[in-house]
Order: C-alpha cells, then structure tokens, then sequence
C-alpha cells in the first residue's frame, strides 16, 4: 500500500518507474521485431510444403536463423549474431550495457546496431508520456500494451512491409473489451465497435477504389487491421484525424525521401508506420486535435 500510495502522491514517481518499464519492454521489443517475421516465414513455409506435399529440409533464406532447429521469442538465447557469444544479463542492460560496451559484442568486437539502444530508449519515453498523461490506474497499463504493440508493428512495417496478424487482431479485441468493460478510456462499447468496422471498411474501400482504377495496390491487408484496432480503441470519431495525420505525414516522408535520399518513386512505402505514429498522437492529444480539426473546418 506504501508504494501504491507513493505513486498517487507524486505523479513523477510512477512516471519514472513507467519509463524503467518501458526501457525493459523495449528491450525485448527488439526481439520480437527481428524474430517474429522469421517465425511467420518459417511457418509459411511449413504450410506451403504440406499443401504441396513437398519435403521442407531446404536450409531456410535467413542465414542468421538456419542453424536454429527451433527459432521463436525464447530459443535461442540472445546471443551474437556474428561469434555466437552469449549475451550475458549485465551485457543486456537496457541502453547502460550499449554505452558500457562502446556499442560492441564483448567477445569480438563487432560493431551492435545503434537501432537497439534507440528503440529502448524511444518504448521508455513513450511508455512515460503514457504514464504521465493518464496517471495511476487500470487503464494506463493496458493503454501501454497498445503503445509498445504500435512500437513493435512500426519497426516490423518499417523492415518487411508487414503488420502480423499476431498483433493486429488481438490489439483489436483487446480495445473491443477495453470499452466494452469500461476501463474510463470515454468511448463507449458502441462507438468502439462502429471505429473497429468503419476503420476497416473505410481503408478497404480505397484500396479496391485504386487497385480497380491503377492495377495497383495502394496497401496491403495490415493496415486495414490496424486502423480497425485503433477505431476499437479510440472509437469512430478518431478515425478521421487519424487518416489524415497519417497521410500528411506519409506524404512528406515520402517527398523527403524522394528528394534527399533519391528514393524511387515506384518503390512501395510502408503505410503502417504513419498510422500508428498518429494513432499514437491522438491517444496523446486527441483533444487538442480534434479541436484543432474542427476550428480549420468548422
């Protein structure tokens, strides 16, 4: 009850614990963005050899994951990709261990990407503003399970251009239940429910509108999820702001990134990203979006 009551006391306690916690998840948020895609490959693959009734004992394309036998979020250990030395438990400290070790494997020196530390570090800040913006109850804690699954899915998005239905559809029942039972997050069960269709719908729709239209496909089945998961989440009137904070966004990364790093304009881009970042805005300062939305419409 101590802690309890030190928490409600001072917000800026339950903000720093919530940041450690965030430092930690992102720890292993970074596991399950490089594993989970290899885990999806590697059970497509099982299904399209048992369909085709073909042997499946070809050496899987990822080299860093063939000479797993088994290959999932807990086997095998954390280890270096490059000498297989074992990470140990101080060498796996969020952020202090990458400083400690000058951002190399202990063992052979080999040069650990800056992307570990920044994710854990980005998961612990994002967790915090949660944490301070809601203060101490029930919801904060589920709302950063959404908050560290937006992580995850951005990175994954980011790196294949996939958002997996391991996250997706359960985000999305999880926001279903959130309202449903009434956790104080101010969007009713109905609101909720009509955000999960529409947010679906409405990206479905575009996408058979282009690809009827172009031949192409403007996106891929993922991102209607996700938008639903976050019309579940944050009802049906957040869908709105969330498309076009997106797009904007999308826009102008895609703009940069054709006229300063010389991206090919054929290239796909990745849509998922930009509508968690908005998701995650609105979730923030959905309030002083929506009143900004409405004073430029009104």
């Amino acid at each position: 009850m101590e802690i309890i009551d030190l928490i409600q006391a001072r917000p800026a306690v339950l903000t720093s614990l919530t940041f450690v916690l965030g430092l930690l998840v992102g720890s292993f948020l970074n596991v399950v963005v490089y594993r989970l895609p290899i885990m999806l490959q590697r059970e497509w693959k099982a299904q399209c050899c048992e369909y085709l009734e073909i042997d499946n004992t070809e050496p899987d394309s990822n080299s860093s994951s063939a000479k797993f036998s088994v290959f999932n979020l807990q086997t095998p250990g954390s280890h270096c990709p490059q000498c297989n030395h074992k990470i140990r438990a101080w060498e796996n400290i969020p952020v202090i261990s990458y400083i400690l070790l000058r951002g190399k494997c202990n063992a052979c020196s080999t040069p650990i990407s800056l992307r570990y530390p920044s994710v854990e570090l980005v998961s612990g800040l994002l967790s915090a503003l949660v944490a301070y913006s809601y203060g101490p109850q029930w919801l904060t804690l589920l709302l950063l399970v959404l908050t560290w699954s937006l992580i995850a899915m951005t990175l994954i998005d980011f790196d294949h251009q996939l958002l997996p239905d391991n996250i997706t559809l359960p985000l999305l029942w999880l926001g279903l239940a959130v309202n449903a039972l009434d956790f104080g997050f101010d969007v009713s069960a109905t609101d909720a429910v009509i955000g999960a269709c529409v947010g679906y719908l409405s990206l479905w729709s575009f996408y058979w509108i282009f690809k009827l239209a172009t031949g192409k496909e403007g996106m891929g089945y993922g991102d209607f999820k996700l938008l639903a998961a976050l019309g579940a989440w944050m009802g049906w009137q957040s869908l709105l702001p969330i498309i076009i904070l997106s797009s904007l966004v999308g826009a102008i990364f895609g703009i940069v990134m054709i006229m300063a790093a010389g991206r090919d304009r054929s290239q796909p881009m990745p849509f998922g990203p930009f509508l968690a970042g908005a998701g995650f805005i609105m979730l923030i300062w959905g309030s002083q979006v929506t009143n900004a939305y409405m004073t430029i419409f009104a």
